[in-house]
């Protein structure tokens, strides 16, 4: 008798369904352009089509630095070719200072020429 529960009780869970899997719920990324990573590897077209024209362009040699001004900061982008020196420039750096000339948060800097 104990084998026929046993063997019941075996085929009954074998029979029985799996609970239901919860579905994977789709995250919504708010992504935050206002990272310095952001502008890494931008070109200059890029980083216009982003920020708006440049202030300032500065080109020595292959480099290229432009110069971005909001009412609270001005932000600097130094682009430099492909190591093989073959290529369009690219963001390297990325520098944020306030009017004054202190070192500024550069996300927020960001933020404000995005928002200019």
């Amino acid at each position: 008798m104990r084998r026929l529960l046993a063997f019941a009780a075996v085929f009954v869970s074998a029979c029985a369904t799996a609970p239901p899997q919860p579905q994977p719920q789709p995250t919504t990324v708010t992504r935050s352009p206002q990272a310095r990573g952001d502008l890494l590897g931008l070109t200059a077209g890029e980083l216009v089509r982003r920020l708006g024209t440049p202030a300032l362009q500065v080109r020595e040699g292959r480099s290229l630095k432009l110069q971005f001004r909001a009412s609270s900061c001005i932000l600097d982008a130094y682009l430099y070719p492909p190591g093989s020196s073959q290529g369009v420039e690219r963001v390297t750096h990325v520098d944020a200072r306030l009017r004054s000339g202190v070192d500024s948060d550069q996300g927020a800097c960001i933020a404000a020429l995005e928002g200019a």
